[in-house]
């Protein structure tokens, strides 16, 4: 039987394995159709350098959405995923869209996964960064917050695993992965708050890492879960290859992530 398609909602590069480039080939790689919206196009990551950005107008964006979504109530559509927004006025598209798609099948998973920050603050305006906490997360059902993020978006501290725990339970989304836990001397792990008890998966930290392995990991997790498998296996599963294709990319001496090399790792 055909697997469903899932709607990915990104950003566009031209050159590398960030945004929408990661998901969409995780995705297919994985069987899964995808229905892909660019939420803006960029050059490069803005961490090489200076890059162009052209942001999707809204009116053109919210009709490409708009056209999306009657199709996705026809069928055919099984999740969504979405990350990095272009504009604030983009959430109000995405959130019909959402509401499309679970008319038709309610059980067909919402992944939000927010894009708004790391370790140095928000990179993304705070407009653009309220809206996804406001209007997109509540429709979530699931999550993929770096610690960072999850701190922003519930206002509580994130000093250890225990905080990111109780923030993670305070976003109200019924799974949450918190991407950047805390792992030991040496290591990073991916935090699954869902039913029962949390779970880390852990790999060796890489200095240093390519863009794009947040995008990656949400994309290689949602695919899991379609698959079938738990929280915490599609966790382990997605960890193990995105940590896989970090390695590989700093034994090549590579700024981006390999994804054309990655096909055995999906």
């Amino acid at each position: 039987m055909p697997k469903p398609a899932v709607i990915v909602v990104n950003s566009q590069v031209a050159r590398g394995s960030v945004g929408g480039r990661a998901g969409v080939f995780a995705l297919e790689r994985m069987g899964y159709p995808v229905w892909f919206v660019p939420t803006v196009t960029l050059t490069w990551h803005p961490g090489h350098g200076p890059a162009t950005r052209l942001v999707t107008p809204t009116a053109a964006f919210n009709g490409f959405v708009g056209e999306l979504a009657g199709a996705a109530a026809t069928g055919g559509v099984g999740a969504i995923l979405t990350g990095y927004l272009g504009a604030a006025e983009q959430a109000a598209a995405i959130a019909a869209l959402v509401a499309a798609v679970k008319a038709r099948d309610p059980a067909a998973p919402y992944l939000c996964d927010p894009d708004i920050g790391d370790a140095d603050g928000l990179f993304q305006p705070e407009a653009v960064a309220a809206v996804a906490r406001d209007r997109l997360m509540p429709l979530a059902d699931m999550t993929t917050p770096n610690r960072h993020e999850l701190a922003w978006l519930t206002g509580r501290a994130a000093d250890d695993n225990d905080d990111l725990t109780a923030a993670a339970k305070a976003l109200a989304v019924a799974e949450v992965v918190v991407t950047s836990a805390f792992a030991g001397p040496g290591a990073v792990g991916n935090l699954v708050v869902a039913a029962g008890e949390p779970h880390l998966a852990a790999h060796r930290r890489a200095d240093h890492a390519p863009h794009g392995t947040g995008d990656l990991f949400a994309a290689l997790y949602l695919g899991a879960r379609l698959d079938g498998r738990s929280p915490a296996d599609a966790a382990d599963r997605a960890t193990a290859a995105v940590a896989a294709l970090v390695e590989r990319a700093q034994a090549l001496g590579l700024d981006e992530l390999p994804l054309a090399g990655a096909e055995t790792l999906f």
